[in-house]
């Protein structure tokens, strides 16, 4: 299968989620001081910029659904490719623009394309390496929401000050292409999630209709009163679809999102409705603060006071990855909305121009926001099966994307529209914050509780091999429904046996390894081994797979799921199998072993070893076009790191293809 030259090695894949989701996230976060200067540039109304962000966050909201969608039916890291694609064009659009209507489209682009890039590749990067890497996934997914955010005030305030926005989106766009080239560079070719799974076209038109609807209301509020119908009327109508689409996907036989699962138990329910109370409890404390800190001090000035979000965000992710294998994951939402409060008061008492206090309630509110909103997210996708992961992170992001990126121009609104001013709206709104996180902490405790449900220690193996959940989370409410039934606790899981080669003896040579992933060109390498090695009959039949990514060709017409780990085993071993029939025909006295590995070359040479392997043979395959440059050779990689003898078989010696 195809693949690139940094395929499987994890820092590199770890570097391109970072690069991806950066540019719109720090962008979202930076932008407020730079609206006038962008809106005079581009002959833009107050109006129709704020139109133009609420289409960008409708756009970000409703790629969760999209990329979900796209991923059951098309090749999975092609699309992955494809969102790069489209995010360097929109980054490229708004940084060139030279009128509203290419600014606001680009915008929209990078919205779209940042939120389908989330769903497709922090799935992979959680659940298709070793649990050893996951605590380091935990802080890359916490630093790139979180970090990036936190970073954007300081940003945006440094371009304000010097009266310019367009160096910064050039550099949002190096960055996107950045993302462009890591994403090729760790391509490896994956199949379609589940080719059987419905087209769901009536959730995404919900989702499209429903999101897109509920921020042009939101942003009519720029100049609409709020009970204005222009404004009033999307808004609740986007909202009722919204709900909509929720409880149609709850009723769905097979549902495009995992609705039912997440609203029947109680630990996901638990997260998800904490990471809405801190996702929307937290505007108050930054977007509106900031608005009362522009009226004394400069662009500049106002970023410095945030800075220590960073910071604080920084801390709470390496704290985040310390603690995910541990009880304490259920404890740290709960501190962090703790945080968020106390954060929420020191920011009353900062408006509106005490710098020390607000340089206090930033550092809080920044350690707030790492310990909320990503781990309330591993809390919920913890609590399902590991090939949900990408249908939970996607509901997820829809949900905390209108609640935040709603209720900060409904905020912003009312704080304008104070009686006492600004200040006295800015101050009001922040009690309805503290009201929001204390309620948020109370709701995840409440159900808990109420639910039966315990901080357990997450059972990292069998969730990252999709055999159950990370630990038992009750029905939602079950203390207070009597008549369900105990949960039922399984002795330990079955795994289909894998063939396990046994190792040479001393005084014979080991066998010849066959590379095979299931395609002609592996198959046509094992004929053409046969042929040239007539003194060497025993193989030994080498399929290499991984979660996700799954790394090989399968050989059965069958659809299976690409995610869960023991059927990418199951249908690895089906493929090893049938390699080592085609070489049981060709002359070989053959067996066969499928190999979990990443990446694909270390596999390979790492059995060799294990097997004291006489020689290995690969079958390369040709490399075209643009993308052919920057892919990586399997074959070259298994030379480059091997002690084993390699055959390496040209494409030459493929006019014959055994079947």
């Amino acid at each position: 299968m195809r693949q690139g030259p940094l395929a499987g090695r994890y820092p590199a894949v770890a570097a391109m989620v970072t690069l991806a989701l950066i540019p719109y996230l720090a962008l979202s976060a930076a932008v407020d001081p730079l609206v006038p200067i962008i809106s005079a540039q581009l002959n833009l109304s107050a109006q129709t910029m704020s139109l133009g962000f609420g289409l960008g966050n409708a756009a970000y909201a409703v790629g969760t659904v999209l990329a979900v969608q796209f991923a059951q039916h098309l090749p999975q890291r092609r699309m992955l490719l494809a969102y790069a694609v489209v995010l360097v064009v929109g980054s490229i659009l708004a940084a060139s623009a030279v009128n509203g209507t290419m600014f606001i489209g680009g915008h929209i682009l990078q919205g779209l394309a940042t939120s389908m890039l989330l769903i497709a590749a922090a799935p992979p990067l959680t659940i298709g390496f070793p649990r050893d890497k996951l605590r380091y996934t935990a802080v890359i997914m916490n630093m790139c929401v979180f970090g990036a955010v936190a970073l954007g005030p300081f940003i945006g305030g440094v371009q304000a000050e010097a009266h310019a926005w367009r160096p910064l989106f050039w550099i949002i766009a190096g960055i996107a292409v950045l993302a462009l080239l890591m994403a090729a560079l760790t391509f490896e070719d994956a199949p379609p999630a589940d080719l059987d799974a419905p087209r769901d076209l009536k959730a995404i038109g919900l989702a499209a209709v429903g999101c897109a609807a509920a921020f042009i209301g939101a942003a009519q509020l720029t100049t609409h009163s709020f009970t204005d119908p222009a404004a009033l009327a999307p808004m609740v109508g986007g909202l009722a679809l919204i709900v909509a689409l929720i409880a149609y996907q709850f009723r769905a036989r097979r549902p495009l999102l995992t609705v039912r699962t997440m609203l029947t138990s109680s630990i996901p329910v638990a997260g998800v409705g904490l990471a809405l109370f801190a996702a929307a409890a937290s505007v108050a404390a930054t977007a509106l603060t900031a608005e009362v800190f522009m009226q004394t001090y400069s662009p500049v000035q106002v970023g410095l006071l945030y800075l220590p979000e960073l910071g604080g965000a920084i801390v709470m992710a390496f704290v985040f990855g310390a603690v995910i294998s541990r009880r304490a994951m259920h404890y740290l939402p709960l501190v962090g909305m703790a945080l968020l409060a106390a954060g929420i008061v020191v920011f009353r008492l900062a408006i509106p121009a005490n710098q020390p206090l607000a340089l206090l309630a930033s550092l809080l509110t920044g350690l707030a926001l790492g310990a909320t909103v990503a781990p309330a997210l591993f809390v919920a996708g913890f609590s399902l099966q590991s090939n949900s992961l990408q249908r939970v992170f996607a509901i997820i992001e829809l949900l905390r994307a209108v609640a935040a990126f709603m209720v900060a121009p409904i905020f912003a609104h009312f704080a304008a529209t104070a009686a006492g001013g600004l200040t006295a709206g800015a101050g009001d709104a922040l009690w309805v914050g503290f009201g929001l996180s204390v309620g948020g902490a109370i709701f995840g405790v409440a159900v808990y509780v109420l639910s039966g449900a315990r901080p357990q220690r997450p059972d990292l193996d069998q969730f990252l091999d999709g055999e159950s959940p990370a630990w038992y989370s009750p029905p939602l409410l079950a203390r207070l429904r009597p008549g369900l039934p105990a949960p039922i606790t399984s002795s330990g899981a079955t795994h289909p046996a894998v063939p396990v080669a046994q190792g040479p003896s001393s005084a014979s040579p080991g066998p010849v390894l066959l590379a095979y992933d299931g395609t002609p060109r592996a198959a046509s390498a094992i004929e053409h081994a046969a042929a040239e090695l007539s003194d060497h009959r025993d193989a030994l039949v080498v399929c290499v797979w991984q979660p996700v990514d799954v790394g090989f060709t399968p050989v059965e017409t069958t659809h299976f799921d690409a995610d869960q780990a023991t059927e990418v085993r199951r249908v690895a071993q089906l493929t090893a199998a049938h390699g080592a029939s085609l070489a049981t025909r060709a002359g070989f006295s053959a067996q066969a072993l499928a190999v979990e590995a990443a990446p694909i070359w270390k596999g390979i040479v790492e059995t060799a070893d294990e097997h004291n392997a006489s020689l290995i043979v690969v079958g390369p395959h040709r490399r075209n076009g643009l993308l052919g440059h920057f892919e990586g050779s399997v074959a070259a990689a298994v030379v480059a790191h091997s002690t084993t003898p390699v055959l390496v078989v040209p494409e030459e010696h493929s006019c014959q293809t055994l079947s």
